[in-house]
């Protein structure tokens, strides 16, 4: 099969293991300060936060929609749901490691509702696309939701229940939304990392369908 055939393909479909990249074993993010919220962006966070990986498209303009939110404590971009290990930004695009563009937001419950992330999510894109988000197309520019419990699955699986019904009342399909859970997540490189703050007149692809999921 040709190159350009073989890209094209994982395009339409994710790979499965026989077909995924390999990856490597160390990380291609050495950690550092959030360019915005000045928090470490790695691990360990302080005790009692909550985190959830979110995927909405292009992960440069859906990063800046989560640092925004009062009670988040720190956000990166990065690579999740797929199968390749630290995979770099070319072989996600690749559409052969099975990652979709994600947000990682680590949250303070305490001030921040896990119905508020959900809500701020569903709104900032068309969850019914499958592989693309407007004129982005690809499988790693999915819908997905992966959380780190069964409790936020719970809340996830029936906040997705509730905006289907706001969406087919408006005239749309199925949500096609990938939701999980302990699905790995891969930092992406730094440039990557707050990337709106640094490059303020910067691509961001977020466009929500104008239903409301209040």
């Amino acid at each position: 099969m040709g190159l350009m055939l073989f890209h094209n393909l994982f395009k339409t479909r994710l790979p499965n293991l026989n077909e995924a990249l390999v990856g490597r074993d160390a990380p291609i993010f050495a950690g550092g300060l959030h360019a915005v919220l000045g928090n470490p962006m790695t691990e360990p966070s302080p005790p009692g936060l909550k985190q959830i990986v979110l995927g909405l498209g292009c992960f440069w303009g859906a990063e800046r929609l989560f640092w925004t939110l009062h009670g988040v404590y720190v956000t990166a971009v990065g690579y999740a749901g797929g199968i390749t290990i630290n995979p770099t930004y070319e072989e996600t695009c690749s559409g052969q490691t099975g990652h979709t563009e994600a947000v990682l937001v680590v949250y303070d419950p305490a001030k921040l509702r896990l119905d508020k992330i959900l809500s701020t999510f569903w709104q900032a894109h068309d969850p019914t696309q499958g592989f693309r988000q407007g004129n982005d197309h690809g499988t790693q520019y999915r819908s997905a939701v992966y959380v780190m419990d069964d409790v936020d699955l719970d809340i996830v699986k029936q906040s997705a229940a509730q905006y289907q019904k706001a969406l087919s009342k408006a005239g749309f399909g199925q949500i096609t939304t990938e939701i999980a859970e302990n699905q790995a997540f891969y930092f992406a490189e730094e440039y990557h990392q707050q990337y709106l703050h640094k490059v303020p007149n910067g691509y961001c692809g977020i466009r929500g369908t104008g239903v409301s999921a209040d």
